[in-house]
């Protein structure tokens, strides 16, 4: 006698049942995909700069826009600038790869004197300090071993106007003789020139550089039509004189990072 099978097929699911398990699947697979975007965009921010991503951009704090910096070509077999072998911090590049190039959107300053390769003559330099001064320094420059000054020069459409100049020496001691730039300097029109207090708090902002040789002055109020301001840099054989001016007073983050850049520069 043969035994019957009297295990049960399972009843069909009802039609309503199948919908029901169609739609909890898509729902979870929306969330997962949603998760996922979620995370992803959550990595992507706290990776990208936060001018990259739209809403978190941060506000100007009066920072130009400079191409990028490029090191100079030493001629064969010349040491870099406080190198072991070069520790008096001789340049050997030319002086025109060395100076601060202008920012983007600038216009030349044509009322610089340039001759060949940025070179102006001591004469011309001489133009941004007191009458009374300009005899006594000329002297020092035939005195200390100025070997060269080349130049350049720009104006930014907020009508700073900017010079930066760079001395070469024969030596680091002999720049270091160099008057023209610091507290005692005489500049054309200027009746006091002091010390930048905000310099201090900016170098550290912006990861300046080792500060040694390094003075940055602002004329004192009140002042006349324009205010001036200036940077100096002393670098081995170099000195750096960064002037910039303005009618109604001059902003202090421009001649910050314009120095800040500038030292980058000469090593």
């Amino acid at each position: 006698m043969t035994e019957q099978n009297t295990t049960t097929a399972p009843a069909p699911e009802a039609p309503e049942e199948r919908r029901g398990l169609r739609a909890a699947l898509r729902w979870t697979a929306a969330v997962l995909v949603f998760a996922a975007a979620c995370a992803g965009t959550a990595y992507g921010i706290t990776r990208a700069d936060r001018t990259d991503v739209p809403g978190l951009s941060t506000e100007a704090d009066g920072r130009w826009t400079y191409p990028a910096l490029a090191k100079p070509t030493l001629p064969p077999g010349a040491a870099l600038p406080f190198a072991t072998d070069n520790k008096d911090g001789i340049h050997y590049a030319g002086l025109t790869q060395l100076l601060l190039p202008a920012p983007l959107g600038s216009t030349p300053d044509t009322g610089l004197k340039l001759e060949k390769d940025s070179a102006v003559t001591v004469d011309t330099l001489l133009e941004e300090y007191e009458g009374t001064a300009r005899a006594k320094m000329k002297q020092g420059f035939t005195d200390n071993g100025l070997r060269q000054i080349a130049a350049r020069g720009w104006t930014t459409p907020d009508g700073t106007r900017t010079r930066v100049y760079l001395l070469r020496f024969h030596a680091s001691g002999l720049a270091d003789t160099f008057t023209g730039c610091g507290p005692d300097m005489n500049l054309s029109g200027v009746n006091r020139i002091e010390t930048d207090d905000a310099w201090g708090k900016a170098r550290v902002a912006q990861a300046a550089p080792d500060p040694t040789g390094v003075t940055v002055l602002e004329e004192s109020v009140p002042f006349g039509d324009e205010q001036v301001r200036a940077g100096c840099v002393q670098s081995g054989d170099i000195q750096a004189v960064i002037l910039q001016s303005r009618k109604g007073g001059a902003a202090a983050v421009p001649l910050h990072q314009a120095v800040i850049l500038q030292q980058q520069l000469l090593g």
